[in-house]
């Protein structure tokens, strides 16, 4: 096959922005020997950072989708003025720093925040304990999600949706026994692309909730804390980070894929909601 100028130009281009984005990838995993490795995701340190970061990280998940479901189901099968609005609210923080997302957090919880004060009557400390960790990662990660969620229901064939509704069945069977099943694909996809940006957010949470190893330090926060002590053990931290997100991702990928090809299953579900 005969490569054209404007063909060499795109494979060109190709080969550069790959080799850009996977040299500090393999930078990671070329300065460690599988010894160091093994050390440090064993240590005290990463140990603890891990038990941190899967703890926060499942709450969190689980918060984003009792939450954000129904939001984006709302937001997607729903046309009213202001939906824009509200759509582009969802997505503020995709565009925040993070930085900016920790003050507005401790701004807003704190002690001496927004709703510090009743929190704090109630005598509920949020700022720099687990729970900002909690707050942190939701606040980051939930856009990810919502934002997939919403393209997943706008994706439901409206004329099942119709024919449950026709057959009897309640707006809430509607969603539970049609609409959330055919979704299931971009749900997942979207849990998972949230599940990765909670893995590595570090800017919102360290202002919010501070860095304290065991009680608020996430895997993200000690690969920081490490650099400047220990470069083999922030290597190493940061390898299981890299494995970890890419299997994350490669699980976005998958799961749609598995859900097209148990489809047919799926929209059987359409007429037993008149039962």
């Amino acid at each position: 096959m005969k490569l054209t100028p404007f063909g060499a130009f795109l494979s060109g281009a190709a080969a550069l922005a790959l080799a850009f984005l996977l040299i500090p990838i393999v930078a990671i995993f070329a300065e460690l020997t599988f010894g160091e490795f093994v050390d440090g995701v064993t240590s005290d340190v990463a140990l603890d950072a891990l038990r941190v970061t899967a703890e926060t990280n499942l709450i969190s998940m689980a918060l984003i989708v009792l939450f954000g479901t129904p939001t984006a189901y709302l937001l997607a099968t729903r046309r009213f003025r202001g939906r824009a609005l509200l759509i582009t609210l969802v997505e503020i923080p995709l565009v925040l720093p993070p930085a900016v997302a920790g003050i507005g957090l401790l701004a807003a919880f704190g002690r001496l925040g927004l709703l510090g004060g009743t929190f704090e009557a109630a005598g509920i400390e949020i700022a720099f304990t687990k729970v900002a960790v909690v707050l942190a990662v939701t606040y980051v990660a939930s856009p990810f999600y919502v934002r997939t969620a919403i393209a997943a229901f706008e994706a439901v064939d409206p004329d099942l949706v119709a024919a449950s509704r026709t057959l009897g069945a309640g707006p809430g069977r509607t969603f539970a026994r049609v609409a959330l099943p055919l979704a299931g694909g971009g749900l997942g996809a979207g849990l998972a692309l949230a599940f990765a940006r909670g893995l590595g957010e570090f800017g919102a949470t360290i202002m919010f909730a501070g860095s304290f190893q065991g009680v608020t330090q996430t895997l993200s926060l000690a690969v920081y804390q490490a650099f400047d002590v220990d470069f083999d053990l922030a290597l190493a931290i940061g390898a299981l980070l890299v494995l970890v997100s890419a299997f994350v991702l490669f699980l976005a990928k998958l799961i749609p894929a598995w859900r097209r090809s148990s489809s047919s299953s799926i929209t059987a579900f359409a007429p037993s909601g008149s039962h």
